[in-house]
């Protein structure tokens, strides 16, 4: 079994930034990939970022290039979501992601390729 805390969401002004945290305990040991998803009222849960815990490769969604950074502290089990110049269409909860399956998967851009998540944090950005 894995879990998954997630902790840094909160209310920011358009402009602004947040850092948002994953903590994985349990078996970690087979974890692959983690990702960052977030789903607003009346939409279906949304890619926003991957990272692939082996290589480190990382993959983003279009509409957070260049202002969402995902990274990774190997020692800690954490992963975390840097999140600039944030726009009110990024309100959403966000969900912290680990596939521990090993899925031959290079991006892990969908939901069903994770089988852990975390509770969710409430990101509001306000204009």
């Amino acid at each position: 079994q894995v879990q998954l805390v997630e902790t840094g969401g909160g209310l920011v002004q358009a402009g602004g930034s947040l850092r948002l945290s994953c903590a994985a305990s349990g078996r970690t040991r087979s974890i692959s990939a983690r990702g960052w998803f977030r789903q607003a009222p009346g939409k279906e849960r949304e890619f926003v970022a991957a990272i692939n815990w082996s290589g480190g490769s990382t993959y983003y969604a279009d509409s957070v290039k260049g202002r969402f950074t995902i990274s990774r502290d190997n020692t800690k089990n954490t992963v975390y979501l840097q999140m600039n110049s944030l726009k009110p269409e990024d309100t959403a909860v966000y969900y912290c992601a680990a596939d521990s399956r090993r899925l031959s998967v290079v991006k892990h851009v969908e939901p069903d390729e994770y089988d852990y998540w975390g509770q969710g944090a409430q990101v509001t950005v306000s204009s």
